[in-house]
């Protein structure tokens, strides 16, 4: 308290500056939450497994975090290298001191999931299978090529969750490595997974994200922010001839302009509970439209959807699709 109080004074307009915006924010997104809920629209939002270093959670609540006695994380998280990176992902978040958490029956998660609830009506969990078991790498090194898996939380974490969440719906985003434990939680919990079309034509016939091994309890997608557009991703030039078949054999496609059109309607007729695709997808945008590219800095988060780019033929095509398959 001695060394904050002459900030309060000498940063007095910059917080008066940040509790106004944040007043603005809150009030605005209400009024936007509760005229979309009064049209029976419900809004995800996205709850990443992790924050940030430079956080006001990091900074406010360090024995919550892995951190030495300068408060600097002596490890930090990522992914082990894979089929879409050589080198890994470098995170860079501090990591939980899950031991800590624990005997606080997981307080800080509480309070974060209940913001969370009041800010929409379904939370997406980012990196689920952070839950139950998370990849360490010592802090330091540039890649994620040196680090070591590490148990989680698991049940304990998602019970506190359930503890305080209410009427809010979550989405497990369980993609990355198949984990046995992680599809065990999900049927303990009941929170639904994920399903990707674009992952599902480049293996063998029993991919999860091939609509024929989906269960009811799931929510699929043509691809996420991270991914790149569906036109992007299945452009002939960058598939194999073999990928290219199943896809043909598999969605009865004669020619590469309808791939997008039976992606979806192949979407909509499986038996996953919820269908989602992006805007860049339902407009049919190539890559110069991608949303997100992981493990890069600069260019993403910048497409936007102009005025009058979403016709009413779009939402004409998406409402035949919810009456066909019984979407309501």
């Amino acid at each position: 308290p001695a060394a904050l109080a002459p900030w309060r004074t000498a940063l007095a307009e910059d917080i008066a500056f940040h509790e106004t915006v944040q007043c603005w924010f809150f009030s605005q997104w209400k009024a936007l939450k509760d005229h979309a809920n009064g049209l029976g629209v419900g809004i995800i939002g996205d709850l990443p497994i992790y924050v940030s270093l430079d956080s006001a959670d990091v900074w406010s609540e360090r024995r919550e975090f892995l951190l030495d006695e300068t408060g600097r994380p002596s490890r930090v998280a990522g992914v082990p290298p894979d089929a879409f990176s050589e080198t890994g992902q470098l995170w860079g978040n501090p990591i939980y001191r899950w031991d800590v958490q624990e005997k606080t029956d997981f307080a800080w998660w509480k309070e974060r999931m209940k913001a969370s609830a009041r800010l929409y009506d379904i939370v997406r969990i980012d990196h689920f299978i952070g839950v139950v078991q998370y990849y360490m790498i010592p802090a330091g090194y540039e890649d994620g090529k040196v680090g070591e898996w590490v148990k989680g939380p698991g049940k304990k974490l998602t019970d506190a969750i359930n503890q305080v969440v209410g009427d809010t719906k979550i989405i497990a985003e369980d993609l990355g490595i198949y984990v046995p434990e992680v599809k065990a939680l999900l049927e303990e919990t009941g929170y639904p997974g994920m399903k990707i079309l674009e992952f599902a034509f480049s293996g063998d016939r029993f991919n999860e994200h091939l609509p024929h091994m989906y269960s009811p309890n799931s929510v699929v997608y043509g691809g996420t922010h991270d991914n790149e557009t569906l036109v992007g991703y299945f452009d002939p030039k960058e598939r194999q001839w073999w990928e290219l078949q199943y896809i043909v054999d598999y969605m009865g496609i004669s020619h590469q302009t309808e791939i997008v059109d039976r992606l979806m309607f192949t979407a909509y007729s499986s038996v996953a509970s919820v269908v989602i695709f992006q805007a860049q997808d339902v407009l049919k945008l190539d890559n110069s439209a991608r949303m997100n590219t992981p493990g890069t800095v600069g260019g993403n988060w910048r497409w936007r959807m102009l005025p009058g780019q979403l016709k009413k033929e779009h939402a004409d095509r998406l409402a035949w699709l919810v009456d066909i398959f019984g979407r309501f």
